[in-house]
């Protein structure tokens, strides 16, 4: 009976020093000073793109866990929920949601209802590699998984709805949505294609093969598409992006080899804003460069480095219908959180 009591005091003297903790975070305090707004291009030049905030935890979009919650981690040993190396991004309304292969998880974080889930199942498997995460038109989420070899479809709240399988998908790597046809495009890395589902998980069709020519592609990996439905392929080791019509018929590309502004030498993740601006993530130089609608250089964000408005081998991005831009900053395990400022005669 004297050890059960031991054990009893030492659990009431721990939830009355997590509760001490919860009381003393609400404590407000006084900040230093106001860091200065990032945006590039840098003045004199008029602001493109604003700098707005780093997540890289469930608390960084003001998600607290629950004081029992905070029990149930001490006694289990947990440390604090953060990414490991996020690998792709979607968002819709005040929900965001992050592809962690270093994790092994989708996140799912909506600061405005203060919740937070990491998803791990995959039904009677677990999540392997999820590289990316795209929105569906309504509840749906889909998650691609290059590991498993199957995307998986879960609802906003990360409960399984269904997987889309085929013997012929190898290695998904990147995903888009078409609301308006309700067409899944997967790119598969390995198979040199991209697979064209229905929502559902259908098969229709698949575009391209292994080549260089127009409609042919080396190791695809990521995909976006625009508010007209076009669609765009990073077409990796041939170091340019596809562009298609929402027919899928090849419409144009831009982009070659180089180690300079304006060329790729390891684009990743691509995305389009409401004016038809195109953003292309550069891995090895550790920035997002834009082009116009013809493929010409406007402009880059970003440099090599730790702090904000910085990356370290960045990977998947994405637009929401605010012109939003989140920014998988890999290996700095975060997203970056930027936004496009419209107006100008020459956007």
């Amino acid at each position: 009976m004297r050890g059960r009591g031991r054990v009893w005091t030492g659990i009431l003297l721990l939830v009355a020093i997590l509760a001490s903790c919860q009381r003393s975070s609400r404590i407000p305090t006084e900040p230093d000073g106001i860091a200065p707004e990032i945006t590039w291009p840098q003045a004199p030049q008029r602001a493109r793109i604003r700098f707005v905030k780093t997540v890289a935890r469930p608390q960084d979009l003001g998600i607290r866990p629950s004081f029992w919650h905070q029990v149930g981690d001490l006694f289990a040993g947990k440390s604090e929920d953060a990414f490991i190396r996020p690998t792709g991004v979607a968002a819709r309304g005040s929900t965001i949601y992050v592809a962690d292969p270093g994790a092994q998880a989708l996140w799912i974080l909506d600061g405005q209802a203060g919740r937070c889930r990491a998803v791990r199942e995959a039904g009677k498997a677990r999540l392997i590699a999820p590289v990316a995460v795209t929105v569906g038109g309504g509840d749906e989420v889909y998650v691609a998984d290059s590991r498993l070899a199957k995307v998986l479809l879960y609802d906003s709240r990360g409960e399984l709805k269904g997987t889309i399988a085929d013997t012929r998908l190898n290695s998904p790597a990147g995903l888009a949505y078409d609301p308006r046809r309700d067409r899944l495009y997967v790119a598969d890395s390995s198979a040199h294609g991209i697979w064209i589902f229905s929502g559902s998980g259908v098969l229709l069709g698949v575009i391209g093969r292994r080549g260089t020519g127009a409609g042919e592609f080396n190791f695809p990996t990521h995909l976006a598409v625009d508010r007209e439905g076009g669609l765009y392929v990073t077409d990796a080791l041939n170091f340019r992006i596809q562009i298609f019509s929402a027919e899928e018929q090849f419409t144009g590309q831009f982009g070659e080899h180089g180690d300079f502004s304006g060329k790729f030498a390891m684009p990743k993740g691509v995305a389009s804003d409401s004016k038809g601006h195109i953003y292309v993530v550069e891995a090895l130089f550790d920035a997002l460069q834009i082009f116009d609608r013809q493929g010409r250089y406007l402009l880059t964000v970003g440099e090599r480095g730790t702090g904000p408005g910085q990356f370290w081998l960045p990977n998947g991005v994405f637009i929401d219908a605010r012109d939003r831009i989140y920014v998988a900053d890999a290996y700095n395990r975060r997203i970056q959180i930027l936004e496009y400022l419209p107006g100008g005669e020459d956007e």
